[in-house]
């Protein structure tokens, strides 16, 4: 071998060598890009679904490519329609053709149909007909869509007022109001008591509910759009804690007479009005009527011929708070009875009641929650829950909402069997009949099994998917739970610790706390790698501890776990978190002057608090979107936690960071949006002041024209700015 050859062939074994070390090293880390939501490459490690998977009478359709793909279990799949199918039906409706297939939702529970936005349009198309079988006209001005399948219209926003489109694009006018800061049709009270929508149609289609707001009389909040050449004021409605709340009232709309009865739900006009629900003859309206200081609740029918209250069925009472989540559930074969749920025994649970408001049994029962109701079978015999009930197979106990099933509940007897039969966290979707569900299923080991079931038994018709870890190759970190003692010595509490990758015991690492702490919220769960964020991984990577515990306070354990913080927020929370703090300290393989703590929302509440309240303790802490003073905070979310700032002066006063601002000695970043409309910008600018005040120096960054979160392309920013900030201080 010549020796020119001898250097061509080296050259090639060096290249091919360098490549494979380069393909090797790209494998050894994950990037923002790849692990944080609006980065280049996080699709490409999500754990793979079925893109538009639901059902549609007893089959189940999902999406692949430009295919709708679907089969009624126990049949061969086939392709239920093409783009191209679709497009040959839009051009003879003379519609204009789609690029590519669109979102499509199931408008009718038994009918071959499926319905879509396009190009200003909202097209119904009979798949099996391959035929265009309605075309809805819609204004660009158009919002908040509520479809009725009884009769086919469609009801909509307008700005703030409300209107209704008729299958023939006939608009009928329903509310005029011109008045500035009169809203109808759109949800109330900040989207609290699972208030999610503004309409409400009546089962047959007879009649529309629908809110209306006064919020005239709450200050406006002056939010600034930057994008304009000169800035501009755009004022958004925001009750404080304490200040005056806005009014509402419910208004019934019949399409036969074109009148609108107004119900007369009466004084005090400062209440909740929440879950509305109609009664199967269209008759009566039932609402869940709370009171502005949330501690008394009562369920009152109302007459939608004359809007006279009816009958005051039932009420709840508690010295906290009582949170109203879910209207009444009538049983599909007995008009005459319904299921309600509540707290009321310390957990979620379901109460079957007749119509005149008495209590005819209990149907489930436990130290667990009912997470959701998910319908019915055919008959009406069974109700099927998700819930934290344990499976009998499941390692964790009672009172741990870790793992979640789906169980079918006997109405007449209150038997009780799960239909899943792998430990996890299952998410169950049921066909219309009741028969078959869709069972999309993971555990901290399986990123997502998707797979048909029969809710008869939980039996296994067809395995739709098996996904992938999306992570195999890739050197990842060893992701453990477990349990500590909070700070009362007895209550039990989840953690998640996520250890550095190539940990070596007898090296010390940083470690850093991510918190939520507050209600509504859990962080360790028993899904896919046990719910660590992508960021999480990000910095076990750069050799950081990640810690994470579900302090009393957060969701899913019951009413007395949660509202333990009630009248004093962050006193418990911090309390728990400080438990974490030890079992940190405890492990040899981490820096005791090196623990930091990073938290958004309520997270980011808990991360200041803990660094001002705690300085020898943690040495950074980033806070984004936090409150710092309660009395800042808006009404309902507010005085349900803390009472009015009058009734609770110590309470907000201990809660008040701007108090503590004097306490800083370590580095803490704040965050914020500068248009946020949930913790407003006001909270950490007040804090700064405070800070200047009292010679402290935290850092601060702004995300303009971002709300609550920094989402979309940003987000991917925003943890290299989180990352930055702990690299350049604690690592």
């Amino acid at each position: 071998m010549t020796l020119k050859i001898k250097f061509i062939v080296f050259v090639c074994l060096f290249f091919t060598s360098a490549s494979m070390s380069v393909m090797a090293q790209s494998k050894q880390s994950l990037t923002l890009h790849d692990l944080i939501p609006g980065g280049k490459t996080y699709n490409r490690f999500v754990p793979r679904d079925l893109k538009q998977l639901q059902w549609c009478a007893d089959e189940y359709l999902y999406a692949k490519g430009d295919t709708v793909w679907g089969a009624v279990p126990g049949k061969p799949e086939r392709v239920i329609f093409t783009r191209q199918q679709l497009n040959d039906a839009l051009t003879m409706e003379k519609l204009r053709v789609v690029g590519h297939l669109p979102s499509f939702s199931v408008p009718y529970k038994e009918e071959p149909v499926l319905a879509f936005e396009s190009k200003n349009h909202r097209i119904h198309y009979n798949f099996k007909e391959n035929r265009i079988v309605a075309d809805y006209q819609l204004a660009a001005k158009w919002a908040n869509y509520d479809f009725c399948p009884a009769n086919g219209y469609l009801a909509c926003t307008e700005g703030n007022n409300l209107r209704i489109l008729s299958p023939d694009n006939t608009v009928t006018i329903v509310t005029s109001e011109e008045k500035d800061g009169i809203v109808c049709g759109k949800s109330v009270h900040q989207n609290e008591f699972g208030i999610r929508k503004g309409t409400f149609w009546s089962p047959g289609g007879a009649a529309l509910a629908f809110y209306r707001m006064d919020e005239s009389m709450v200050t406006d909040y002056p939010f600034v759009n930057i994008d304009t050449r000169c800035a501009v004021a755009e004022p958004h409605k925001y009750p404080m804690a304490g200040m005056k709340s806005h009014e509402v009232t419910v208004g019934v709309y019949n399409l036969s007479t074109g009148n609108t009865v107004w119900l007369k739900t009466g004084l005090p006009k400062e209440k909740y009005l929440t879950n509305i629900a109609w009664s199967p003859d269209e008759k009566s309206i039932y609402i869940a009527e709370l009171n502005r200081d949330q501690n008394d609740m009562r369920l009152v029918r109302y007459s939608v011929v004359t809007g006279e209250k009816e009958a005051e069925l039932f009420s709840e009472q508690d010295e906290r708070y009582v949170e109203p989540q879910h209207p009444v559930l009538f049983l599909p074969d007995d008009p005459d009875k319904f299921i309600w749920q509540s707290e009321k025994d310390g957990y979620n649970h379901l109460y079957l009641y007749n119509t005149s408001g008495k209590e005819i049994k209990r149907l489930t029962s436990g130290e667990w929650v009912v997470l959701d109701v998910l319908g019915f079978d055919k008959k009406g015999d069974n109700v099927f829950i998700s819930a934290t009930a344990p499976y009998p197979l499941s390692s964790f106990s009672y009172g741990t909402p870790m793992e979640v099933y789906t169980w079918k509940v006997n109405i007449k007897t209150g038997e009780r069997t799960c239909i899943n039969w792998k430990t996890g966290v299952h998410k169950v979707l049921l066909s219309a009949s009741g028969q078959y569900a869709i069972d999309n299923y993971s555990s901290p080991s399986v990123p997502r099994n998707i797979d048909i079931i029969k809710t008869k038994d939980g039996r296994p018709v067809k395995a739709l998917l098996s996904a992938k870890n999306p992570y195999e190759g890739y050197i990842m970190p060893e992701i453990v739970t477990g349990k500590i003692k909070a700070a009362d010595g007895v209550t039990d509490l989840n953690f998640r610790l996520i250890k550095p990758v190539g940990l070596v015991e007898t090296e010390k690492h940083p470690a850093i706390i991510y918190v939520y702490g507050g209600p509504k919220a859990q962080m360790v769960t028993g899904d896919w790698m046990n719910g660590a964020r992508g960021w999480d991984i990000y910095m076990a990577q750069r050799g950081y501890v990640v810690f994470t515990v579900d302090g009393r306070g957060s969701a899913n354990r019951g009413h007395a776990f949660e509202s333990v913080i009630h009248r004093n927020l962050g006193i418990n929370e911090m309390a728990d978190q400080m438990k974490g703090v030890e079992y940190l300290k405890s492990l040899p393989y981490v820096d005791k002057g090196r623990i930091g703590v990073h938290g958004w929302s309520y997270g980011g509440f808990m991360a200041t608090n803990l660094i001002l309240t705690h300085p020898d303790v943690f040495k950074v802490a980033v806070a984004g979107g936090p409150v710092i003073d309660w009395s800042k905070y808006e009404i309902m979310y507010g005085e349900r936690y803390m009472d009015r700032p009058q009734d609770n002066p110590e309470g907000y006063k201990n809660a008040d960071l701007k108090l503590k601002a004097g306490n800083l000695k370590g580095h803490l970043l704040l965050i914020h949006g500068d248009i946020d409309p949930v913790v407003v910008w006001q909270h950490s600018l007040s804090f700064l002041k405070a800070c200047v005040d009292a010679d402290t120096y935290p850092d601060y960054f702004v995300y303009p024209r971002h709300e609550h979160n920094v989402i979309g392309k940003d987000r991917p920013h925003l943890h290299e700015k989180i990352t930055r900030y702990f690299d350049d201080y604690l690592k």
